[in-house]
């Protein structure tokens, strides 16, 4: 189908109700809206599988605008196609309670699919998404039946989106999966937010693709539709390579003095300079936000053809539940986020008397448990599986089935495609936490990451994603404290705790023993935001819980595990490979007469959340004398210990030497506790 005049004019469209939006708001970012208006609206017209009228029915096409501070590109697109934005959430564009906030976020804006806006980390939530498309695809799709699970995921990337290092790492990471179904359109206009590209990279994009193994496509006119319609096509077509599209765009096209320059990159363009790329591209200086009826018709027949297509799998996949009822239903069950019933009934419980166990391997017992109720969960590490345990063996590898054998050391549980659940991600924090991200965006499975916890320092842009996002990704972070040991302090964790916790949205857990760990996966499961679970190296004690509470306790964030015959006259609080020092100091305690009550406290945030008559109760006022014992540095704690209060932790890195070792000459011991304790006494 040849391209007409109304297609341009619904290019120009797009272009100058950006541009006017950003305009009437003194804020924003025209320059890519105006060059990537005509890539936007050849896909969104001619390829794009989606409905407005049901913006998440399963098997839509993705689409992820990496470059999120083009946001007015996406928030046009979805008012002329119908999402429910009107022409007054246009206008309030980057105003208070909008609809369309100065970068896209999912859970404001229907049609979004991602939040949007560091460079790069939509880019690899892309990644993320046909990871997910290409696994639920494996696991549904019927061989010799109409697929229930077939679609693209899509997104628009800029210089700034390549530049970064996550952009690096997550198309290594897709060119190896083979991905076929991913799709980047670049919008390659040469310009960055401080000048010409020219003055910090002379990369060649091209040939970096290629030997990530992309399919590199370029169309050299940005304006050019039928090259454009072109080129998607033929992405479309290779299944066997992701594909990048560099489409060379000439940033705030149509500006008489500000196109092809930085000046168009990250302000308005002015009254003026508006006016004059309206004369340029013969688009009428008045009325702003214009849409002309002939536009707006002609994408009033667009919607009805995309609905038509909704209408389509709808009957597919009534055939699919009519044939394969129990499939379908499940399907169903992962897209709605639902738990089975029965779900944590394998979990372990563990006794006083079997062996300390460190809390990463009791993890993995969890996390496997789950793992037979859940075939949702998938996940992986960043090459460090067999340090942390998150894995799941038996379930196969999330692989392309064309990868040759011979390169790899086995194959985990002899599986080896893309119903593998198991993510070999490699040495790339920062794509595997942004990945994740995509995959929880995608819908119809739970991922899981696993790394040590000092990297979590690489993976934190993703973290704060998730959280921003409010997606029940879990973050498994083990090796969590100086017990790390010999590693010595580029590997001991001593300041993320505490840069965890001030994330908001984000479940921070750090369980004690075995049986607290049980409880952690559980929270981590039930949430429908983000959780991070940290997991000792070290064996830990399993704590006798017929003289201690419970640990299903663990759910409250903080509890009083030790209580003393006698009112308390000291709170003693600690966290994971802590706690059990604690309980040690006890009987020292009693030797000098002093009645403290032990609380273990695995989560900030779950503690928080509590109503105020528990957290009184658990550390009330009366009892001025307290002590805190982690692990880790005191920001933070004088919330719960006060100013006066004693910290027994770290003030500074860690030193390389064994982990019990380590303990003693930083002093969070059992001997420094009840001296500690003893001296507040007075």
């Amino acid at each position: 189908m040849q391209f007409t005049e109304i297609d341009q004019k619904s290019v120009n469209t797009i272009r100058f109700l950006s541009a006017d939006a950003i305009q009437k708001a003194n804020s924003g970012h025209p320059g890519l809206p105006m060059g990537a208006a005509p890539m936007a609206y050849v896909l969104w017209a001619r390829h794009l599988k989606h409905n407005p009228a049901k913006p998440n029915w399963a098997d839509r096409d993705r689409f992820v605008l990496s470059a999120g501070h083009g946001s007015m590109l996406l928030y046009s697109l979805l008012h002329l196609f119908g999402y429910g934005i009107s022409m007054e959430d246009i206008k309030n564009f980057r105003q208070w309670d909008s609809r369309t906030p100065g970068h896209p976020e999912n859970f404001i804006t229907p049609g979004v699919e991602a939040t949007t806006g560091p460079l790069g980390q939509g880019f690899a939530n892309a990644v993320g998404m046909a990871i997910a498309e290409a696994h639920l695809s494996a696991t549904f799709n019927i061989p010799g039946e109409p697929k229930i699970i077939d679609h693209f995921t899509f997104t628009l990337c800029g210089d700034g989106d390549l530049m970064e290092g996550i952009a690096s790492e997550s198309s290594a990471l897709a060119g190896h999966l083979k991905l076929g179904k991913l799709i980047a359109l670049f919008d390659d206009n040469l310009i960055s937010l401080a000048g010409s590209t020219s003055l910090s990279t002379s990369e060649d994009n091209a040939m970096r693709f290629e030997a990530a193994g992309w399919q590199v496509l370029k169309v050299r006119d940005g304006n050019d539709l039928s090259e454009i319609d072109k080129a998607i096509s033929q992405a479309k077509a290779e299944t066997e390579r992701p594909s990048i599209i560099m489409v060379r765009t000439v940033i705030g096209y149509g500006a008489p003095t500000k196109a092809a320059s930085s000046s168009s990159h990250g302000a308005p363009l002015g009254e003026d300079e508006l006016r004059g790329a309206k004369r340029a591209l013969g688009w009428p200086e008045e009325p702003s936000f214009l849409v002309p009826d002939d536009v707006r018709e002609h994408f009033s027949k667009l919607i009805s053809d995309f609905e038509k297509t909704n209408s389509e799998w709808d009957k597919r996949f009534s055939q699919y539940s009519h044939k394969f009822p129990e499939k379908s239903a499940e399907l169903l069950r992962r897209l709605e986020g639902q738990l089975p019933s029965g779900w944590n009934d394998s979990l372990p419980a563990y006794s006083v008397n079997d062996k300390p166990i460190a809390t990463r391997k009791a993890g993995e017992t969890c996390l496997n448990a789950l793992a037979q109720k859940l075939p949702e969960l998938i996940g992986g590490c960043a090459d460090l599986s067999p340090s942390t345990f998150a894995r799941l063996p038996g379930n196969g590898d999330f692989q392309n089935p064309t990868l040759p054998s011979e390169n790899v050391e086995g194959k985990a549980g002899g599986g080896w495609d893309y119903s593998g659940r198991n993510i070999h991600f490699g040495v790339r924090e920062h794509a595997m936490g942004a990945s994740a991200v995509g995959m929880a965006l995608h819908g119809g499975v739970r991922p899981f990451t696993g790394t040590f916890f000092v990297f979590a320092d690489y993976m934190r842009p993703a973290l704060r994603m998730a959280a921003l996002s409010k997606l029940p990704v879990v973050f498994v972070f083990s090796h969590d404290s100086i017990g790390v040991g010999e590693d010595g302090p580029t590997h001991q964790p001593v300041e993320q705790l505490a840069s965890l916790r001030a994330i908001p949205n984000l479940v921070t857990i750090r369980p004690a023993d075995a049986n607290e760990t049980v409880e952690a996966w559980k929270v981590a499961i039930e949430r429908k935001l983000p959780t991070a679970l940290v997991f000792s190296r070290q064996n830990l004690p399993i704590l006798d819980r017929t003289k201690f509470a419970p640990a299903e306790e663990l759910s409250r964030g903080a509890y009083i595990l030790y209580e003393p015959p006698a009112e308390p006259e000291i709170v003693i609080t600690a966290t994971g490979s802590e706690v059990s020092i604690a309980v040690e100091a006890l009987a020292m305690l009693a030797e000098r007469k002093i009645s403290a009550r032990i609380v273990s406290m695995p989560s900030w945030e779950l503690f928080e959340a509590q109503p105020a008559e528990y957290r009184e109760k658990v550390l009330p006022a009366k009892i001025a004398r307290r002590i805190a014992v982690e692990a880790g540095i005191r920001q933070g704690w004088d919330r719960y210990i006060g100013c006066d209060g004693r910290f027994i932790g770290m003030n500074s890195f860690g030193a390389s030497a064994p982990g019990k070792v380590l303990y003693e000459k930083f002093g969070i011991t059992a001997e420094n506790i009840a001296a500690t304790a003893e001296e507040m006494m007075g």
